[in-house]
């Protein structure tokens, strides 16, 4: 699945000529016009919105406000990354972005390829996996992905799923460290051919963590959040 991206901008020429840029770039692309709008779309986004590119001059409120309202929404694994734009060159509201928690800051006028590379960039920082499409490998340690040939291999020996449970392996592994519901993780897989057991999420979690965890009893890889759903473990060996 693409990642999925955020606008909150009002210049809706721009945020047209970003989305159809990023887009042709293997993005998955929302945009809003204004704070709220922008908030409530991040809030209720199913799959989660895995990056925000923030205008700092919004129509009903300053970006630098909505920055910390996103912060506020949760930190650790759910924390989402935001890159914040802005026409002012004043280096004090650079500094004041990311004291406040914006991953990265880009001034007005850009060249698309430099927003596109740092959208990369903190991608790659937040899970330290990126690839350029849908299609690929997922690195993680001795555990290896392929999109592909539709293959798992740990420690060089080939780990064997259904397709169903590879789909839903992929899911989690292109959002390392986001903490995912059991609702969140079905929605990333819609579309493709369902089994007979598919209500049973923790079934399909079990199976595969048989095949990818060197523990079982005791899983380093697929993480259970109580209450919430599952988390791929950014780190592993």
């Amino acid at each position: 699945m693409a990642p999925r991206l955020l606008i909150i901008d009002d210049d809706a020429r721009l945020c047209a000529m970003l989305a159809s840029y990023l887009e042709q770039n293997h993005f998955a692309v929302s945009k809003a016009g204004d704070g709220n709008s922008g908030l409530a779309a991040l809030q209720s986004a199913n799959p989660a919105i895995d990056l925000v590119i923030l205008d700092l001059m919004l129509p009903d409120m300053d970006g630098l406000d909505l920055c910390r309202s996103i912060r506020a929404l949760g930190d650790g694994p759910v924390r989402v990354p935001v890159l914040m734009l802005t026409a002012k060159g004043d280096p004090m509201d650079r500094i004041v972005g990311l004291e406040i928690g914006a991953d990265d800051y880009l001034a007005k006028p850009f060249e698309p390829r430099e927003l596109l590379a740092r959208i990369k960039a903190i991608l790659r920082r937040q899970g330290a996996v990126f690839s350029d499409g849908v299609q690929g490998r997922l690195q993680f340690g001795r555990l290896e992905i392929d999109r592909d040939a539709r293959t798992i291999m740990l420690g060089g020996v080939v780990r064997v799923l259904t397709a169903y449970q590879f789909d839903l392996l992929v899911a989690l592994a292109q959002r390392a460290g986001r903490v995912l519901t059991r609702d969140q993780i079905m929605e990333a897989v819609r579309g493709r051919e369902l089994e007979a057991f598919d209500r049973s999420i923790d079934v399909h979690m079990g199976r595969i963590r048989a095949a990818i965890e060197d523990d079982i009893k005791n899983p380093k890889r697929i993480l259970t959040v109580r209450g919430v759903g599952y988390t791929f473990a950014r780190l592993q060996d």
